[in-house]
C-alpha cells in the first residue's frame, strides 16, 4: 500500500468535514467549487466543439465531482478512479448508479476516454512520480481527447494558508500553474489554455461578475490547465 493510499483510506470518515473546515474562509461548500469547476470546463469544451462520450475522473475520491461530470456533460460513460480503495468503495456505495468507480489498478490501459478530469490530485503525487501519472492517463486517452488539470493556486495567500493547516494536505507538494504547464507539455500534451478561477469569497459574491475578465490574472484560488492529446 502506498503512503498516499494509506493516508486517504484513513481520512474517508473525516474527509468531508476537513474539506468544509478548510473552505470556511470562503463561505462556500466543496460542492460549490466542484460544480463551478465542471461548469467552467463545460464552457471551454463548447468553445472547442468537443462533446465527450467517455469521461475519466482521475483521483475521484468519494465521487462527488463524478456526479457533476455525469449531470453537466451527459456523456455515455463516467468512470472514477482513485488510489484510495476505501474512497472508491464509498463512491460506489453513494453514487454507483450514476458512475462506475474503480481502483487505479482495475482500469485497463486502453485508449477509452475522450475527456480526463483531474482536480486537486497532483499536489498529492510526489514530483518524481508525476510523469508516471501522466503516462497512466495518456495510455487511456483517445487521440484528440481533452485533459483538464485543476490545481490549487499556491500564489493565492488564502489557499496557501488553508493547505498548510489542513490534515488532508499534510504531505502536499504544491504545483504552481507554470509547473503544471511544463508537466503536461513534457508528457506530450498540447497546452490549450490556462485559466484562474474563484477570486472572491461569498462575502464578496457581488464582485464575481468581474471574474471572467480576471481569468488570466494568476491570483484565483484554483486554476485549470486545459490540454489535448495530439491526434
Amino acid at each position: 500500500m502506498t503512503r498516499e493510499r494509506a493516508e486517504f483510506d484513513a481520512l474517508v470518515d473525516s474527509y468531508d468535514e476537513e474539506l468544509r473546515r478548510g473552505m470556511a474562509l470562503s463561505g462556500e461548500t466543496p460542492d460549490f467549487y466542484a460544480g463551478g469547476r465542471v461548469s467552467f470546463l463545460c464552457s471551454c469544451l463548447r468553445e472547442l466543439g468537443h462533446r465527450p462520450d467517455a469521461v475519466l475522473d482521475y483521483g475521484c475520491g468519494m465521487g462527488a465531482t463524478s456526479i457533476h461530470l455525469a449531470r453537466q456533460l451527459a456523456p455515455a460513460t463516467v468512470v472514477g478512479v482513485d488510489e484510495s480503495g476505501e474512497s472508491v468503495k464509498r463512491a460506489a456505495r453513494d453514487f454507483g448508479t450514476t458512475a462506475r468507480f474503480l481502483s487505479l489498478q482495475e482500469l485497463p490501459p486502453e485508449p477509452t476516454f475522450d475527456l480526463v478530469y483531474c482536480s486537486g490530485v497532483f499536489h498529492h503525487i510526489q514530483p518524481d512520480q508525476r510523469p508516471a501519472a501522466l503516462a497512466y492517463l495518456d495510455a487511456r486517452m483517445r487521440p484528440g481527447s481533452i485533459f483538464a488539470l485543476w490545481e490549487n493556486n499556491p500564489w493565492n495567500p488564502a489557499i496557501t494558508m488553508t493547505m498548510n493547516r489542513s490534515p488532508i494536505d499534510r504531505n502536499a507538494v504544491k504545483v504552481p500553474a507554470p509547473e503544471a504547464g511544463r508537466l503536461v507539455r513534457s508528457a506530450g500534451f498540447e497546452l490549450l489554455r490556462t485559466d484562474f478561477l474563484f477570486y472572491f469569497p461569498r462575502a464578496l459574491a457581488r464582485l464575481r461578475v468581474m471574474e471572467p475578465a480576471l481569468r488570466k490574472l494568476p491570483l484565483g484560488a484554483q486554476y485549470q490547465v486545459l490540454c489535448r492529446k495530439p491526434v
